[in-house]
């Protein structure tokens, strides 16, 4: 919910009460306006203080135009009712490796680039919000869950395998893809996606459920 208009934002975020089964809100960082990192810190203490629910951070500065640094992160954390960040640079970078060797309490780093969710749940982030984990489900939970138990062997075959499948699910702007498959298990009425987008052309479909096959799923 939100955009990079603050109070436009706060209305979005009031609207949420509607919805009892929701227990957050994914906010993205102010995109081409691109205040100042205090801008920043400034327009999600106001979204908190009146939020219904608690928001998580959505760090995606590829989109944005605003990338943010541990500092930066850490601060936005430090805000009451501010519960985690979606992290979504591009990469394992720098500042990733700083915030998750410096967690704030009570703050969960998620994952929020499908092929780096291996690296990053091995560096110590809480989990992911992924759209290629709507393909399998169980494989995402049992590589989580493989890093937490410290199996090692398992969440290395696991993170490479998902990572090969979050690539191809990604071959074109998603979420086409992924709604391609989808479309072809059966799971989903129909592929269509919204202009400008376009649905997802066979040959990336086939290439995706391959590696859904590969998989086991």
């Amino acid at each position: 919910a939100g955009n990079n208009d603050t109070r436009a934002s706060a209305r979005a975020l009031a609207e949420l009460a509607r919805w009892p089964a929701a227990v957050a809100a994914l906010v993205p960082v102010p995109y081409f306006t691109r205040p100042a990192q205090a801008g920043v810190r400034a327009h999600f203490a106001h979204l908190a203080s009146a939020s219904p629910l608690p928001l998580i951070v959505y760090h995606i500065p590829y989109r944005t135009g605003q990338p943010l640094d541990a500092a930066g992160l850490r601060e936005l954390a430090r805000i009451p009712g501010v519960v985690g960040v979606k992290l979504a640079t591009g990469g394992v970078d720098q500042d990733a490796v700083d915030l998750l060797g410096e967690s704030p309490p009570d703050f969960a780093v998620l994952a929020g680039d499908d092929l780096f969710l291996s690296p990053l749940l091995a560096l110590g982030a809480a989990g992911g919000i992924l759209a290629s984990a709507h393909l399998a489900t169980d494989r995402f939970v049992a590589l989580a869950d493989a890093w937490r138990g410290g199996d090692v062997v398992r969440a290395r075959e696991l993170g490479h395998a998902l990572a090969g499948l979050s690539a191809a699910a990604f071959g074109e702007p998603n979420p086409t893809v992924i709604k391609g498959v989808l479309h072809a298990q059966g799971r989903i009425p129909t592929p269509d996606v919204r202009l400008p987008l376009l649905p997802a052309g066979r040959g990336s479909i086939d290439a995706t459920l391959k590696r859904l096959a590969d998989l086991g799923g």
